[in-house]
């Protein structure tokens, strides 16, 4: 198993979350071949701006394998992740992250800043663009249906 057969795991979480109407990214936390952690966006669903993938992913992961640490790991999402996601890798101590599109609006790991270069604790290693254009056309097909569902909805009808 490699890093694509990994990245199209998360794809395929990133399509359920489409599915149910939340920004459509996925991810997966790997230990050898194994998936320990799955997670999806959620905070549509949960009202919740903790429910990014990364954060559900990382936290199934802990449980998994019964600590915080997860520095055995690889971590796998469909977009760049944001500040909080990556202060959540540092943070879990998580040595490598593979991810697919960049985030031009609030990517933390190069994209708007990088937060793994910076003088924490822990550096993890980045490997960026893994099914990139998969992943992009995803998340654009989703924001383009988004802004013809926004202009044909009432301004005061909430969804």
């Amino acid at each position: 198993m490699d890093d694509t057969y990994f990245m199209k795991e998360a794809l395929a979480l990133a399509r359920e979350a489409g599915a149910e109407g939340e920004v459509p990214v996925g991810c997966v936390v790997v230990r050898g071949d194994e998936i320990v952690g799955r997670g999806r966006n959620r905070r549509e669903k949960e009202k919740n701006a903790l429910c990014h993938a990364e954060l559900e992913a990382i936290s199934q992961a802990c449980q998994t394998l019964g600590g915080w640490r997860l520095w055995e790991c690889t971590l796998y999402v469909t977009l760049e992740p944001c500040p909080m996601c990556a202060g959540a890798i540092v943070n879990a101590r998580i040595p490598r992250v593979v991810y697919g599109a960049s985030d031009a609006k609030c990517g933390a790991a190069g994209s708007v800043c990088n937060l793994f270069s910076m003088a924490f604790n822990h550096h993890p290693e980045v490997e960026s663009g893994v099914l990139e254009e998969e992943a992009g056309q995803l998340l654009q097909e989703f924001f383009q249906n988004l802004r013809v569902e926004l202009k044909t909805r009432p301004k005061w009808q909430k969804k």
